[in-house]
C-alpha cells in the first residue's frame, strides 16, 4: 500500500483548519508578560506573550486597538482574549487577540478612582449648588481636546449641522499619557482668561475626547483637570466617550455628555426646532398684543366719555380756586404765628430787662451759704449718731468675749494645745492645761 504524501502547504492548511475549527482554542484567555512590542504602519500591533518556560506570538489588528491601553511597554503583565491560528506560509501558530488589559494595573486604577471620588465628594466638588447653568443659545464655544481625532470632528460637524452661525474655538491638547492632564487644565484656564473671554466672547466650554480604556481616560481623573473645571467661571460640559462609571471630570463638570457629539447636541438646539418655538412664541405674542390693544381701545373710549375729560376746563378751574383758598389760609396762618412769636419775644425781653443780675447773684450766694450750713450740721449730727451706735455695739459684743466668759466661772481645758469639748476625748495620763480668768494650770488625768 502506497503511503499518502502531503505537501507542506496541505499539512499547514489542515492543521490551521483543525485548530480554527475547534472551540477549544477560540476566545481563550491567556496571561503573561509582554515583549517584542511592535506597531506597524498598517495600524496592527504585534508582540510576544511569555512566561518563565514558553512564549507565543500574538497580534491585535487595527479594528480592535481602540480597547487597548496605549502605554504598553516591555515587561507589563497582561491578560488577553483571543483565538489561536496558523500562519500557513511558515507554519507558525499565533494568537489573534481581541482585547488586552494590564492585570497588574487595572484593579488598582479602579480602586484609586473610588478613593478620589470619595475625596472630592467630601470637599463638595460634586454638589449641585456649584453647578452653573448652560447658555440657552451659545454663539461661541471653546473646545479643549486633541487637534486630531474623532472628538473635534464630531463636535464641528454636529454644531454646524444644527447652526452654522456658531463659532468653535479649539485649544489643542494631549488627551492621554504623561502630561495630558496638565495640558487639559491649561486649556480650561486659557479660555477663562479675561482677555480671551472678552476677545472671543466664549459662552461655554466642551472638555473631553473619544472613548478608550480607563488607562487612556485617566487624565480626566487627575487633580489639575478637576481643579481647573471646578474653578472655571465658564460653564463646562464634560464629553469623554466611555461606557465605564463616571469619570471625575463628569462629576465635577456642570453637565455630562456621553460623547462629544452629544455635548454638541446638548448645547446647540436644531434650527428647525428653534424656528418652530419662535413661531409659536410669535403667535402667542400677537394674540396677547391684539387682546391688549382691544382692552386699551375700550379703556380709551371710556375715558373719552368720562365727565372729567369732557369738562376738564371747569374741573381745572375748580382746582385752581381751591388752591387759591388754601394759599390764602396758609398766608393768614403764617402771619398769625409770626405775630404771636413776636409778642412772646417782646414780653420776655421786657421781663429780662427788669431783673437785677447782681442782686440775683447775691441772693443765690446767700442760698448756697444756707445750704452749706445745713449740710455741715447734718454731717455732724450723723457722725454723733454713728459714734453712739458703735459704742453700743462694742458694749454688746464685750459680753461675748472669752475673758468675760471666764470671769463668770467657766474654764477652758486644752489637750496638746487643742480645746477639749467632750470627756470621751480624754484618757488616763493625758497632760492637760486648764485656763481660768486669771491664770493657767497644768494637770494629769488619773
Amino acid at each position: 500500500m502506497e503511503p499518502v504524501i502531503f505537501s507542506v502547504s496541505e499539512v499547514n492548511r489542515a492543521i490551521k483548519q483543525f485548530i480554527e475549527g475547534t472551540q477549544t482554542f477560540k476566545n481563550i484567555f491567556i496571561q503573561g508578560e509582554l515583549s517584542n512590542i511592535t506597531y506597524y504602519k498598517s495600524g496592527h500591533l504585534y508582540f510576544t506573550l511569555k512566561d518563565d518556560r514558553a512564549s507565543v506570538k500574538c497580534a491585535i489588528f487595527k479594528y480592535a486597538l481602540k480597547n487597548i491601553p496605549s502605554d504598553l511597554k516591555e515587561g507589563d503583565q497582561v491578560k488577553i482574549m483571543g483565538s489561536a491560528t496558523i500562519y500557513e506560509a511558515n507554519g507558525s501558530y499565533q494568537i489573534i487577540a481581541e482585547s488586552l488589559e494590564k492585570t497588574n494595573r487595572l484593579g488598582s486604577l479602579y480602586e484609586k478612582l473610588e478613593m478620589l471620588k470619595k475625596f472630592y465628594l467630601e470637599k463638595g466638588y460634586f454638589n449641585e449648588e456649584h453647578k452653573k447653568s448652560l447658555p440657552v443659545l451659545p454663539m461661541n464655544i471653546g473646545v479643549v481636546t486633541a487637534e486630531t481625532g474623532a472628538a473635534i470632528r464630531d463636535i464641528i460637524n454636529t454644531v454646524h449641522k444644527r447652526n452654522r452661525n456658531v463659532n468653535i474655538y479649539l485649544y489643542p491638547t494631549k488627551v492621554q499619557g504623561e502630561g495630558a492632564a496638565l495640558e487639559v487644565s491649561k486649556g480650561i484656564e486659557f479660555f477663562n482668561r479675561t482677555d480671551v473671554r472678552e476677545e472671543l466672547g466664549i459662552d461655554v466650554l466642551i472638555v473631553g475626547r473619544g472613548g478608550g480604556s480607563i488607562e487612556d481616560l485617566w487624565a480626566f481623573n487627575e487633580e489639575p483637570v478637576i481643579e481647573a473645571i471646578f474653578g472655571s467661571e465658564l460653564p463646562i460640559v464634560s464629553a469623554v466617550g466611555h461606557e465605564i462609571d463616571n469619570l471625575l471630570s463628569d462629576l465635577v463638570a456642570d453637565r455630562r455628555a456621553a460623547t462629544p457629539t452629544q455635548a454638541a447636541e446638548i448645547l446647540i438646539p436644531e434650527k428647525n426646532i428653534i424656528k418652530k418655538e419662535l413661531s409659536l412664541k410669535e403667535n402667542t405674542l400677537n394674540k396677547f398684543l391684539m387682546n391688549k390693544v382691544a382692552i386699551m381701545k375700550k379703556e380709551l373710549e371710556q375715558r373719552k366719555n368720562s365727565y372729567y375729560i369732557k369738562n376738564y376746563m371747569g374741573f381745572l378751574n375748580d382746582k385752581k380756586l381751591a388752591l387759591i383758598n388754601i394759599e390764602q389760609r396758609l398766608t393768614r396762618e403764617l402771619k398769625r404765628i409770626v405775630e404771636k412769636n413776636r409778642e412772646q419775644f417782646e414780653f420776655r425781653k421786657k421781663h429780662l430787662l427788669k431783673i437785677d443780675i447782681r442782686k440775683f447773684i447775691e441772693t443765690q450766694k446767700e442760698l448756697l451759704k444756707l445750704k452749706e450750713k445745713e449740710l455741715d450740721t447734718g454731717m455732724k449730727n450723723r457722725l454723733v449718731s454713728l459714734r453712739k451706735e458703735l459704742e453700743y455695739r462694742n458694749i454688746k459684743l464685750s459680753k461675748y468675749s472669752v475673758n468675760d466668759i471666764l470671769k463668770q466661772g467657766y474654764t477652758i481645758t486644752r489637750k496638746n494645745g487643742k480645746i477639749v469639748r467632750r470627756g470621751i476625748e480624754l484618757s488616763k495620763m493625758d497632760n492637760l492645761e486648764i485656763q481660768f480668768s486669771d491664770m493657767k494650770i497644768k494637770t494629769v488625768v488619773k
